[in-house]
């Protein structure tokens, strides 16, 4: 059976940016190609927040984003997760600066996925958080998904 991996939306912004000059964006552009070039061992999903993210911006990059997600199943935002994101934010787990981050999470919760896939390493891929996430989720019986780095699901699906 096939995992099934959300896809936030830094993974597809690294995925159709242009060629960075940047040491670390460069290295995060080719693990993210290299993963998405084996993306067919999971069943991926999007979600409302993730296309609106895509389409905002530049418009040539927000074409280029919308492009590689239009054919994924599209996670409604269901009300459970907007609460559970509005309590991620009010405990102080996630910054209210970064509401949409904990949306991504609830959201990844809420709908079961096996994986939350993200580049963003401040708010989301953060094990201090995570753990504090996975704390609350606990109390309310729901599990937090797997949060990781295209390089960390790159190096399970090379074994």
């Amino acid at each position: 059976m096939k995992s099934r991996v959300y896809i936030e939306t830094s993974v597809i912004s690294y995925l159709a940016a242009r060629p960075s000059r940047d040491l670390i964006g460069m290295a995060r552009q080719q693990v993210t190609q290299a993963w998405w070039d084996i993306r067919s061992k999971h069943d991926l999903c999007v979600s409302e927040v993730v296309t609106r993210e895509c389409a905002s911006g530049d418009p040539e990059a927000a074409a280029r984003r919308i492009a590689i997600i239009e054919d994924l199943p599209l996670l409604r935002v269901t009300a459970n997760a907007v609460e559970i994101a509005k309590a991620l934010v009010s405990r102080e787990i996630i910054p209210q600066k970064a509401a949409e981050d904990a949306l991504h999470i609830a959201i990844a919760t809420v709908h079961a996925v096996d994986f939350l896939l993200t580049w963003n390493c401040k708010h989301i891929a953060n094990p201090e958080i995570q753990r504090q996430i996975a704390f609350y989720l606990e109390g309310i019986d729901l599990f937090l998904p797997f949060i990781c780095t295209p390089d960390e699901l790159l190096g399970a699906d090379d074994e």
